[in-house]
């Protein structure tokens, strides 16, 4: 039985493959299992694992070709597991060499956590640097920024396996202490990762360490430029589903977070013309106060989500102008700014009835 079970879901990913490999076995810490999760690969994405197996009997490969989708595909990656911890790895990505030794520190400094995901640094297929994304390190800022986006990052992420099956956790699934654990609302593939982490979120269970773990692969075949539309519709669904859960967990009003999402980094079109959104605020405000988190790490994400309460450009600029004065900006936060500043418009939104005021 190996240290870490990492989990390699790949489907004809022949062109960048044997990077994300290389980087597996260049790892410094040497106590891993890794486990090739082909989907029905048609490329020569069997040829190079095979080739690399071969050469290193710590990697396995798997043909799952009938796995329904990426949730299924993983869950059934998850049931091949018996590792302490499970690590999350793309077919595309770079691991940097200490990965696993910092998620190792990471899991002796926080053993409560049962998912512990890192910062990344995205990257060209020229091996251009991009863009360094600095996420929350914080349970309790995680917990509250879930509501309105995804501050985890799926390809960095290991979670504490005998954890993760007594809670009944698994990909596409709702689960919940005292609760058997049951389908999923159908959100479907874009977003299991976002559904997984949210509830584990919501009980205090997840944390990012301020390392760098990957480079992030940045190319015109991912998932999100693709599919970006139908991502932010199922990311909105995950908020909605998240508040409930808050709502039911916490005994708090009900809210909509919509106004207050900026998934992919960009507002949602709300379909009105109003640009003060401060009754939705204030049930918000009210919700995130009663979450069982640190109260400095809500009301920290509290002050940015008020910025988005007011679209009124010169509000919006005097608003963030002070957050910036008192927070180094996270995540796609200032880039949700700009965006809105220049105009951009995310998708249009559905929207739940306004609440009275508060």
């Amino acid at each position: 039985m190996a240290y870490f079970d990492i989990l390699l879901p790949v489907k004809n990913g022949a062109a960048y493959l044997a990077e994300a490999l290389a980087s597996i076995r260049a790892q410094t810490f040497t106590d891993w299992r890794l486990l090739v999760l082909d989907h029905g690969s048609t490329d020569r994405t069997l040829d190079i694992a095979q080739a690399h197996a071969l050469e290193d009997a710590r990697i396995r490969i798997h043909s799952l070709p009938d796995a329904r989708g990426l949730s299924g595909l993983l869950n059934a990656g998850l049931d091949l597991c018996d590792a302490n911890y499970v690590v999350r790895h793309d077919a595309d990505d770079i691991a940097l060499p200490e990965r696993l030794r910092h998620t190792q520190a990471g899991f002796a400094a926080h053993p409560a956590m049962v998912a512990i995901g890192g910062q990344l640094t995205n990257f060209d297929d020229q091996g251009r640097t991009l863009r360094q994304h600095l996420l929350p390190t914080e349970p309790g800022r995680i917990a509250a920024a879930m509501l309105f986006c995804n501050p985890v990052a799926h390809p960095t992420v290991a979670m504490r396996l005998d954890r993760l099956q007594a809670l009944g956790a698994r990909y596409g699934v709702e689960f919940g202490a005292g609760q058997p654990a049951r389908p999923a609302p159908e959100f479907g593939n874009l977003v299991e990762d976002y559904f997984l982490f949210g509830q584990l979120a919501l009980l205090g269970l997840v944390a990012n360490l301020p390392q760098q773990l990957i480079r992030y692969r940045v190319h015109p075949g991912g998932v999100g430029r693709q599919k970006f539309a139908a991502q932010m519709a199922a990311s909105q669904n995950v908020s909605l589903h998240l508040a409930e859960r808050l709502r039911g967990m916490a005994g708090t009003v009900r809210f909509d977070p919509t106004p207050f999402c900026n998934h992919g980094g960009i507002l949602f079109d709300l379909g009105e013309e109003r640009t003060d959104f401060s009754p939705e605020f204030e049930a918000v405000r009210t919700a995130l106060l009663r979450m069982d988190a640190h109260p400095a790490q809500v009301r920290r994400e509290l002050r940015y989500r008020q910025i988005l309460a007011n679209r009124s450009r010169a509000v919006m600029l005097a608003r963030y102008a002070l957050f910036r004065s008192l927070h180094r900006p996270m995540m796609n936060e200032e880039t949700t700014i700009k965006l809105h500043l220049l105009g951009r418009k995310g998708p249009q939104a559905q929207r739940l009835p306004a609440p009275a005021a508060v």
